[in-house]
């Protein structure tokens, strides 16, 4: 049972409930496309090796994002249920993101141990915050189009903390390494201290401007929440559709450092009106979270307008294509990278569009639980959301280093991390098959998943009438 217990949110509260994401998202960007070249380029792993540590790893949050969901539906505090977490995982948080881009001087089984125990904690700690932060959008607001506008902020910012720590992570390692004489290794634990501090800040920021407005009550058994949870259709739906879009950008993204070394080269440039910028991975990818930004903004009146399954699946279509397209762009020339900075821009702002989306429909799955199964289960809907984005990840970073393995990339050792290292044709046709035609195909299939979807507009509306009158009615 849910029962209101405030007026609506205000500006201020919005942003900062934006602050939270901000911060997850800048650890995760991190993390998806730089991670898999850390552990293959500087820690040393073998491709093989990093592929399965990052696979396996999702094992255990198929079990701890559950658990949490599970917990923080049933957490009571005087902050509610799931703000409090944002102050009790803000440390942590930070700590295990510095520990996960530390390379001990060890040796290689060593080194492996403390690559999955660094990791499991990393994963553990980001479920801790992130599926409370995620399930706040279920007790912000009762209203669906609020928590539509709710989740264009959380995304909003989510795009700028990933634009800032993707512009300004390779200049922070290269900066350490220069100014300081640290090794790649040391550089690049050095600018994570700096990500991390900024992101203890924020979540500090997003549990003091934001509180829980909707007070749930769960009257079922947690063998009861499983058990619908299992039977609901939108939601198995939903997380297929879900894993996909988060295995298309994970796809894209963790591939973009490889690309970029060999495929682009180091000192590749663009040169327009007589200017000259330096055309590299930073560059490429934090233009596309401006452009994410930009999607973000246009999510509300776009799905307002066409509804939020018809939007899901255009968007879908128009990454196919656009995917498909970005094969047959030349990469020796300024032409080139202006038209493949293009394609990045539109084909970010599409999937700017999707990302609120997707939380806002996730929102509309637990209303959708709430009235059939009579259950207050926001968190453990929303823990699947971010397994969903985990499975996505793991599946994308895992794929992309075994199928590089499979085609002969020759990986650097860390003191090669500089040095040009010639790459047989096979492994630069697989770097191009990751940017275009393998993330379309998967682009399809989430579309075709999604067709299938049965709350549209019309049956959102209608649960939410029904509800209203079902807690209307408890508070009588």
């Amino acid at each position: 049972m849910t029962t209101s217990t405030a007026p609506r949110a205000g500006l201020i509260e919005k942003v900062g409930y934006g602050f939270g994401d901000m911060a997850s998202s800048m650890f995760w960007k991190i993390f998806s496309y730089y991670l898999p070249f850390f552990y293959s380029n500087v820690f040393g792993l073998s491709l093989v090796d990093a592929g399965v540590l990052l696979l396996v790893t999702r094992i255990w949050d198929a079990v701890s994002d559950p658990m949490m969901g599970v917990l923080s539906d049933r957490t009571n505090t005087r902050w509610g249920k799931y703000r409090p977490y944002l102050l009790w995982f803000a440390a942590p948080f930070s700590i295990c993101g510095i520990l996960l881009f530390t390379a001990p001087d060890w040796g290689y089984s060593a080194k492996l141990l403390w690559a999955y125990v660094t990791y499991i904690l990393m994963m553990t700690v980001y479920t801790g915050i992130n599926v409370p932060y995620g399930a706040m959008l279920g007790v912000v607001t009762a209203d669906p189009n609020e928590k539509t506008v709710f989740s264009s902020f959380r995304m909003f910012f989510a795009y700028g903390g990933s634009f800032i720590a993707l512009a300004a992570w390779e200049p922070l390692c290269a900066w350490f390494n220069a100014a300081y004489s640290l090794s790649p290794a040391s550089s690049w634990q050095a600018a994570m201290i700096v990500i991390a501090t900024a992101c203890f800040i924020l979540f500090l920021l997003c549990f003091r401007l934001t509180r829980e407005r909707l007070k749930t009550v769960s009257a079922v058994s947690i063998g009861s929440d499983f058990r619908s949870l299992l039977s609901n259709k939108p939601w198995w739906l939903l997380i297929g559709a879900a894993l996909c879009f988060n295995l298309f950008n994970t796809a894209r993204g963790a591939t973009v450092a490889y690309f970029f070394v060999d495929i682009i080269g180091r000192d590749a440039e663009i040169v327009v009106w007589g200017l000259q910028f330096a055309f590299y991975s930073g560059l490429f990818l934090s233009i596309g979270e401006v452009a994410n930004m930009v999607g973000v903004a246009l999510c509300v009146p776009i799905a307002a307008r066409l509804g939020k399954k018809t939007t899901f699946m255009a968007v879908n279509a128009s990454l196919v294509v656009l995917s498909v397209g970005f094969f047959f762009l030349p990469a020796t020339s300024t032409t080139g990278f202006l038209l493949m900075l293009l394609f990045q821009i539109v084909i970010s702002v599409l999937t700017g569009i999707m990302s609120p989306l997707v939380w806002s429909m996730y929102a509309d799955v637990s209303d959708y639980a709430e009235l059939k199964y009579h259950t207050a289960s926001t968190g453990l809907i929303f823990s699947s959301s971010s397994m969903a984005q985990k499975f996505g990840g793991a599946i994308g970073g895992a794929g992309v280093l075994w199928l590089l393995d499979a085609c002969g990339y020759v990986a650097r050792a860390e003191t090669q991390i500089e040095q040009y290292v010639p790459q047989p044709d096979s492994a630069l046709t697989c770097l191009w098959m990751l940017m275009s035609f393998i993330p379309a195909a998967v682009a399809l299939i989430s579309m075709i998943i999604v067709s299938f979807y049965p709350l549209t507009t019309a049956r959102v509306n209608e649960i939410v009438s029904q509800l209203n009158a079902v807690r209307a009615a408890g508070k009588d």
